[in-house]
């Protein structure tokens, strides 16, 4: 009589501020992580946002040190992927890469802003006839993340959104959401 042994993959429910366990390619299934590098002075650098159903790798990483950071509870599933999976991963990664590259090239402060707002709701919001709804507290993204993200100082994104919220460029809906109104 054999007893076949079923591997099972590796799962682990980590909490806000853990680290992924490096040198290992993760399915998201709940929660979100920032992937990040550091520049000579030791500043964050953050180089993407992964939400549920993403695939994030730091098996071999074009910039070292990598840290993949958890900003909420997040439930991952360790997987083993393929060539084109890999592939997949690399192109994903790039464009979100490039896409947060030229929000941080944008020039006046509250257009980068606006632009880094329009990013995360088509990113990890709803997309409704009204505009876009998104929630920074369920993505536990806070004001330092967001100056992190469009290369802005924490008191300049704190100013910039609560003119964007006397403007009616954002408007609060219900208790945690925020709804960046369609432009007619």
């Amino acid at each position: 009589m054999t007893i076949a042994l079923v591997k099972r993959p590796l799962r682990l429910t980590l909490h806000p501020q853990d680290v992924l366990p490096e040198g290992m390619s993760w399915r998201l299934h709940e929660g979100y992580v920032r992937s990040s590098t550091w520049d000579p002075e030791g500043e964050a650098i953050t180089l993407g946002l992964w939400g549920p159903g993403d695939v994030i790798s730091s098996e071999e990483p074009m910039l070292q040190p990598l840290e993949l950071q958890c900003l909420t509870t997040v439930l991952v599933e360790h997987v083993e992927l393929s060539s084109d999976e890999q592939d997949w991963h690399l192109r994903r990664e790039r464009q979100m890469l490039a896409e947060l590259h030229a929000i941080q090239r944008i020039r006046s402060g509250e257009r980068r802003m606006l632009a880094l707002l329009h990013w995360i709701g088509r990113t990890f919001g709803q997309v409704n006839s009204h505009g876009c709804r998104l929630s920074l507290s369920e993505l536990n993204l806070t004001h330092r993340n967001l100056a992190d993200l469009c290369g802005l100082t924490r008191v300049t994104v704190t100013k910039i959104l609560s003119r964007f919220r006397q403007e009616g460029q954002l408007v609060v809906v219900g208790e945690n959401d925020l709804l960046l109104p369609k432009l007619p």
